[in-house]
Order: structure tokens, then C-alpha cells, then sequence
């Protein structure tokens, strides 16, 4: 296999390893499961926004932490991963379409809190949650807050990596 074979595979395994470490600091823990998640992992999912090619590492970073983390389940990593998933691919089909990193970035926030409501039904189903729509205000809530902080650090850590180019084409 030649560099830029390996490459994509190797960066998307430290996506993943990185997504886990960020879910599970200490600070982060507690609120890193249930019907308020602030994941500051969850910040990873705007490296889409520079490149399609980090959706594999986004998306194990996920379904890793949703298997051993708390309040791991089948279910959890069925709708963690498939919300998570399903709005990256979104993302990576329209973000294209739009001309700045700004106009992407904002699609993958409203993107990533829409989908917040598979969460609320998966956390309906397990049993975590009473209502619906509570559940998914403070998921959504949780989702847009993180993401909207995200950004910018993002955009910041983008200038300086240049997250498309280290990937690979």
C-alpha cells in the first residue's frame, strides 16, 4: 500500500482516538451521555465541512465511545452513529454547494441539531427519557450549543492545519 493509501486510514484512526479522549475527560464525562450531551468531540464534526474523507473517523470516534462509554448500548451505537452518520453525509453532498467554510459550518450546525431527534427517540426507547419533545429541546439545545463554540476553534485550528490537505485528496 502506498503513503496516500495509508494516510486517510492512519489520520481517520487519530480522528477516532481523539474523538474518544475528548468524550471522556474527566469534565466532560458526566455530561457526555443522556438528554443533555455537551461532547466537546462532537466539535470533530465540522472536519467534514474541510474534507469528506474524515467521516470514517468522525463516525468510529462515535460509535467507540457509544459502545463503552456510559450509558452504552446496541441502541446507543445503532443512533449515535447513524445520526452522526447520516448528517455528515448530508453535509459532505450540500456543503459543496455553498462557497465559504462559514456557510458549510453553519449547514453542519443545523444539520447535526435537527438530528438530534433520533437521540431523543433512541433515549425515548431506552427508557432515559420521559418525553419526546423535552428530550429533544435539551439535546438539540446541547448539540447547537457545542457546535456553535466549536466553530470558530475549528476555523482557527483549519488556518494553521490546513485539515483538507492533511488527509489527503
Amino acid at each position: 500500500m502506498t503513503q496516500s493509501k495509508i494516510r486517510p486510514w492512519i489520520i481517520n484512526a487519530l480522528v477516532a482516538a481523539i474523538y474518544i479522549v475528548l468524550s471522556v475527560g474527566p469534565a466532560a464525562f458526566n455530561l457526555a451521555s443522556g438528554a443533555i450531551q455537551f461532547r466537546v468531540s462532537e466539535g470533530l464534526n465540522h472536519l467534514v465541512v474541510f474534507n469528506r474523507k474524515y467521516i470514517w473517523g468522525i463516525v468510529a470516534g462515535v460509535v467507540l465511545f457509544d459502545a463503552f462509554g456510559p450509558g452504552a448500548s446496541l441502541l446507543n451505537v445503532v443512533f449515535g452513529g447513524g445520526q452522526s452518520l447520516l448528517a455528515l453525509l448530508v453535509v459532505s453532498w450540500l456543503g459543496p454547494k455553498l462557497k465559504t467554510v462559514w456557510q458549510r459550518m453553519v449547514l453542519n450546525i443545523i444539520l447535526f441539531t435537527l438530528s438530534m431527534c433520533m437521540i431523543a427517540w433512541m433515549l425515548m426507547i431506552v427508557g432515559g427519557a420521559t418525553a419526546f419533545w423535552p428530550t429533544y429541546l435539551t439535546t438539540a439545545l446541547s448539540e447547537l450549543i457545542i457546535m456553535s463554540i466549536t466553530a470558530p476553534i475549528m476555523y482557527g485550528l483549519n488556518r494553521v492545519l490546513r485539515f483538507s490537505e492533511r488527509i489527503g485528496k
